[in-house]
This record gives C-alpha cells, sequence and structure tokens, in this order.
C-alpha cells in the first residue's frame, strides 16, 4: 500500500465529475487500500478518488473511532436510491480543505447501492454520521466540495485562504 498525495482546494481537478467503474478488479482494489491508508494516515474518515487525482467513482469511509476495531467501507460508483425527509447538521471539514469547517445540512439517512472491493453490488442504510459522510463523499464525484453548501462569502473566505497558503508554499522560480 501507498500514501497518495490529498489535493488541496482550489485545484481544478476537484471540480471534475468522475467516470463510471466497469469492474472492481486488483488495480481498483489496491486504489481503494491505498486510499484507505492516505485517509487513515491524514486522519480522516471519508476520501474521494477526485481528492487524489484520480477521476473515478470511489469513495472509502470509516467512523469507527480510535479506540474501535477499524470498518472500512470501499464503494465503487455509490448511488442514492432514497434520502429521509428529516435533515441533520453536521460541522464539516475535509482533507481537501485542511483546518476549514462549516456546518452543513444533509438528509438524515440515506439507502445506497454500490459495487464493494469484491465486485459485488451492495446496498447499505446508513443514518447519522455515516450518511452525511457517504453524502460528502458522493459529493466528490460531482465535483462538489463541502464549502459548495454554504453562503457565497463564507465559501470565498475559505477558498481564499487555501489560494494564499497554496501561494506561500510554492518555491520561488530559480
Amino acid at each position: 500500500m501507498a500514501l497518495l498525495n490529498v489535493l488541496v482546494a482550489p485545484d481544478p481537478r476537484l471540480k471534475v465529475k468522475a467516470k463510471h467503474v466497469d469492474i472492481v478488479d486488483d488495480e481498483v482494489r489496491r486504489l481503494m487500500d491505498d486510499m484507505l491508508e492516505t485517509m487513515y494516515a491524514a486522519p480522516g474518515i471519508g476520501l474521494a478518488a477526485p481528492q487524489v487525482g484520480d477521476a473515478r467513482r470511489i469513495i472509502v469511509i470509516d467512523i469507527a473511532h480510535d479506540d474501535e476495531p477499524k470498518q472500512p467501507l470501499r464503494m465503487a460508483n455509490p448511488e442514492i436510491l432514497w434520502r429521509s425527509d428529516e435533515e441533520t447538521t453536521y460541522n464539516e471539514g475535509c482533507l481537501s480543505l485542511p483546518e476549514h469547517y462549516a456546518d452543513v445540512t444533509r438528509p438524515r439517512e440515506v439507502r445506497v447501492r454500490y459495487l464493494d472491493h469484491q465486485n459485488e453490488i451492495r446496498e447499505l442504510h446508513a443514518d447519522g454520521l455515516l450518511a452525511t459522510v457517504i453524502q460528502h463523499e458522493m459529493d466528490h464525484l460531482q465535483g462538489v466540495l463541502f464549502v459548495d453548501h454554504i453562503s457565497p462569502l463564507k465559501r470565498n473566505i475559505i477558498l481564499r485562504k487555501l489560494a494564499k497558503l497554496k501561494r506561500s508554499k510554492v518555491p520561488e522560480p530559480a
């Protein structure tokens, strides 16, 4: 397994719509495992392939606490089949927007269909934090960041700070 580079906004690759995965084969499984390793090292609880520069519909999630056994979810081509009318708000963050958080309201429950790491079609009913993380990561597959769900003013402040930070880290040309 390998640690992957996580793209930081504003990076145009984070706004690309991801492509369908034809089959979960050894190469896709390896990517899923590398994404999980990267997510755990960050540390984070979810990661989408576009965040590591791969424009395929792949997400990984693990919301287990540090003192609990790992419970990784590997999903290719996730699609939401049902959303609850009841909503919940979480203070969301993102590995692609480091150290920035905002309250985002989403459906409290979802039912999702996906291909697992063995290329089997699965369905999962999720609620609470898991439902929020699934929706957050699926947004990445559409080129949507959590800041796209908040006011334009707050979004622009966060993105300007990240752009400034990025510029300060780029070495001057010789």
